[in-house]
Parts: structure tokens; sequence; C-alpha cells
């Protein structure tokens, strides 16, 4: 039952990503963008590169490019070091896969961890007990009733 709620979640956002991508706002690619200058995000940077930087990327947004067009213009003239994000290649994809490997690890030991602590709690239960003597049963019946008298 999560899952399709999540799954219909996912298909319900997935225009807004779509129309993001094709319409961005200039704060959409301010903190996805580097400064080359002092290395930090377009929205945190005031050097005169990121504010020419800025600059274009309101005149492509105003022309009518998508964020990944956007994108590629300025890796094209400021490299790849330029997106605040790592590739999708070589060494980089491990940035990627790791933080996935990690989810995965951790929702399985956790799984594991509760599945033994369930299973080893039915078993801990104690035995029912055994049945009294017939004797000792009636000394405390007797005992009970002179307790209530």
């Amino acid at each position: 039952m999560r899952i399709f709620a999540a799954l219909l979640m996912a298909l319900a956002l997935a225009p807004v990503a779509a129309a993001s991508d094709r319409h961005p706002t200039l704060g959409d690619l301010e903190g996805e963008v580097i400064c080359p200058t002092c290395h930090t995000t377009l929205d945190q940077s005031s050097s005169p590169i990121a504010t020419r930087m800025k600059a274009f990327i309101a005149a492509r947004i105003r022309a009518g490019d998508t964020k990944g067009e956007i994108e590629q213009k300025l890796v094209a003239q400021f490299g790849p070091e330029v997106l605040a994000r790592p590739s999708k290649h070589g060494l980089d994809l491990a940035a990627w896969l790791l933080p996935l490997g990690v989810l995965v690890v951790g929702a399985a030991g956790l799984g594991a961890a509760i599945w033994r602590w369930r299973g080893t709690t039915r078993a801990s239960a104690p035995p029912s007990p055994a049945p009294l003597d017939p004797e000792l049963e009636q000394r405390i019946d007797e005992e009970l009733a002179r307790f209530e008298a």
C-alpha cells in the first residue's frame, strides 16, 4: 500500500519536475551552478563573474532555454566543474551510488534487526506454569477462604 502511495506521489510530481526543466527560474539554477572564482554556488557569491553568470542565466531564461540547455551552455563555457553536482561517469558515479547503497544496506539491517527482535520476544516468553499439586491447591483455597472471611 505504501509503495502504491509513493508511486502515485512520484507520478504526480513528474509534471512539476518537467515544467521546472522547461521553465526554470534564476533561483532554480543559482544553487546548482558554482562560481569559478570563489567556488561557491551563485546564490552565495557576489563576485563579478557570478554576477555576469546570473545575468547570462536570466537572459537565457527569457530566451526560453530549458534548464538542461542553460547548463550545457555553462559547461561549454566554464567546464563541468561549474555544476554543483558530480558527473554520472567514472569515479564520480560513486557519489551517486554510495548514498543509495548506504540507504539499502541500512534499511536491510534495520529490517533484519526488527525481524530478529520480534522473533526473540516470542521465543523468550515464559512457558505456561505446570499444574499445581492437588493438596497444595486445596491448602491455597482454604487459606484464601480464611483470608476473605
